[in-house]
């Protein structure tokens, strides 16, 4: 299953983070710049939903697959703020909460599969929509001019982004205390 359609618009979301990171780096104006990074970000992250339900349509569901997608999510994300930070555009501190949850959550995740209690830190509601608010968020930032000459991005933008950062550390705090019953039964 390393070659599916679904796979493979999975491997685009990690072949897309230097595209985009490159970008900011072109002879271009910079309102250009921001526009090409905005619209390539908004079709790379399209592909997360696109590529999921492939796999379903199609019946090319793996354990590859499903490995891959959040790891391409991940990437995508914290490569992103990375470059939105570079820029000024995000605080540091959101892309230190943002990426240490996903660093964090991603371990406890393993270590709960390893230990066979993986259901206890499925994925939840409060996960699909921090989620959701980082991917709205990060083209705001990206964009970073008036939309439709009426919404200030970079403002929506920051105080989404800000949203994302509380509902990073609510969600972590969520699968926590699922996973706290298998920690304490394994520290003693």
């Amino acid at each position: 299953m390393f070659w599916t359609i679904p796979t493979l618009m999975t491997w685009t979301r990690i072949v897309a983070i230097p595209l985009i990171v490159g970008v900011f780096y072109a002879p271009l104006d910079p309102a250009m710049r921001n526009l090409i990074a905005t619209v390539m970000f908004v079709v790379f992250a399209a592909t997360d939903w696109l590529d999921g339900y492939l796999a379903r349509k199609l019946n090319q569901t793996s354990s590859f697959g499903a490995f891959l997608d959040p790891v391409a999510d991940k990437f995508l994300v914290c490569a992103s703020l990375l470059v939105l930070v570079h820029l000024q555009r995000a605080d540091v501190f959101v892309a230190l909460i943002i990426i240490g949850r996903e660093i964090a959550i991603s371990a406890l995740r393993e270590w709960m599969a390893q230990i066979g209690a993986s259901k206890s830190v499925a994925v939840h509601m409060i996960g699909k929509v921090k989620t959701t608010v980082q991917m709205v968020a990060i083209p705001f930032l990206l964009y970073d001019a008036r939309l439709f000459g009426v919404i200030d991005t970079g403002v929506w933008g920051t105080w989404l982004i800000w949203a994302s950062a509380v509902l990073t550390v609510w969600s972590m705090v969520y699968y926590l205390q699922k996973a706290l019953p298998e920690i304490r039964a394994r520290v003693k």
